[in-house]
């Protein structure tokens, strides 16, 4: 793979951290700024909100710029929203940061992922896109343990601080590996790439993004309790259990976008009927202990082997018009199901058969998410050409 790649993950690994070590921090953030527990979660639904608004809207805006500008900017918008969320005088202060820094989430993956698919043979594309995300999957294993450590030693601000270091750094990387545009895009209308990323098998592409990783959200969101209260494994030992849950990550990525770029049609097919198939099973193996660290792991292979071959189904879809754009529609896809999910296993616990039912409602969304796929494909296969596809080998 070729080093501007290695700049990309660079990036992505920092976006993760500052979207995911909110999470073992909010007692400390509620704490200092004198809000609820509830109120602080909230940071986290704000950010997702944001990637969800703000990944088209500046996609849109910057559609027009060269792709290595538009990932500069993000880089210092990252790194501007970050500074400012360690010196935040009040909660609205922090809410407004975390909005700004979510903005360069969506658009920094859906270019990323354009940038990344230009710099490798064809047959490699869903492997570069992996690669690029595998720095999402790092930010996971090692970023927020590390990020939560020195939060709770040296203040939550520490933290912040911390990450927009890192976005100092990954400006440096990309500024300095990442090759400008051969061809900058051409001047055009943003409505015609919005109607191009609004054809129905992008359309229905986003819907399978949005279902499948609902699943996976209605579970993780609430992982803590199932391993404590179900699974009867000490707070402990939650953390360490949690790295098992990354290094399933780290793995089902990888193996994702290798097998996609062979067999993509397959691969999206096969990772959701998996994904579903675990979530279903992890029904009933929590009551045991062993068990439940496999299930832990083969659910963070089954949910990032999707990751690969949904980005790369919707920018096949999308053709060269609008794939900018489509590529963050289909970020934000990702975080409407993870807020989707949350909300759904939420109504699971509070209103439903309750926590240890959680898993088998989650298995029905990839579920869902499969038969969308299949119903797009049929789409396809009876009207070919009719939406001037670009057709792959599957």
């Amino acid at each position: 793979m070729p080093l501007p790649l290695y700049a990309l993950t660079v990036g992505a690994f920092g976006i993760g951290v500052t979207e995911f070590v909110i999470m073992g921090l909010l007692l400390e953030v509620g704490s200092e700024l004198g809000v609820s527990l509830q109120a602080a979660g909230w940071l986290i639904s704000g950010y997702a909100l944001g990637v969800v608004a703000g990944a088209p809207v500046l996609t849109t805006m910057t559609g027009r710029w060269p792709r290595k500008r538009v990932l500069l900017g993000l880089m210092v918008v990252f790194t501007v929203g970050n500074a400012a969320c360690a010196l935040a005088p009040g909660y609205g202060f922090l809410m407004a940061a975390r909005v700004l820094t979510a903005f360069a989430h969506g658009t920094f993956f859906g270019v990323g992922s354009v940038v990344a698919t230009g710099l490798v043979a064809p047959e490699r594309r869903a492997s570069a896109i992996a690669l690029m995300f595998s720095g999402l999957t790092a930010a996971n294993v090692l970023g927020v343990p590390l990020g939560t450590w020195l939060g709770q030693a040296f203040g939550w601000r520490a933290t912040f601080w911390a990450v927009a270091g890192i976005g100092v750094v990954a400006f440096a990387v990309i500024h300095g590996f990442v090759p400008r545009d051969e061809r900058p895009p051409a001047p055009g209308d943003w409505r015609a790439d919005l109607a191009a990323a609004a054809r129905r098998p992008v359309l229905l592409g986003l819907l399978t993004t949005v279902l499948g990783y609902a699943g996976v959200f209605a579970v993780f969101t609430y992982i803590a309790p199932l391993l404590t209260q179900v699974a009867g494994f000490d707070k402990a030992a939650v953390s360490p259990v949690l790295l098992v849950f990354g290094a399933g990550l780290v793995a089902g990525n990888l193996l994702g976008g290798r097998l996609a770029d062979r067999y993509l049609v397959a691969t999206l097919l096969g990772s959701l009927l998996a994904l579903a198939a675990v979530l279903g099973l992890m029904t009933f193996t929590l009551h045991s202990r062993p068990w439940t660290l496999v299930f832990v792991g083969l659910l963070g292979a089954s949910a990032f082997a999707t990751v690969p071959p949904l980005q790369m189904w919707v920018l096949s879809r999308a053709q060269g018009v609008g794939q900018s754009l489509a590529s963050s529609f289909n970020i934000s896809a990702f975080n409407l199901g993870n807020a989707g999910g949350a909300w759904l296993g939420g109504v699971v616990i509070a209103r439903g058969p309750g926590l240890e039912a959680v898993a088998w409602v989650a298995a029905l969304l990839p579920l869902c998410a499969l038969g969308v796929a299949g119903t797009a494909l049929h789409l396809e296969r009876r009207h070919p050409g009719a939406e001037g596809l670009l057709h792959e080998p599957t």
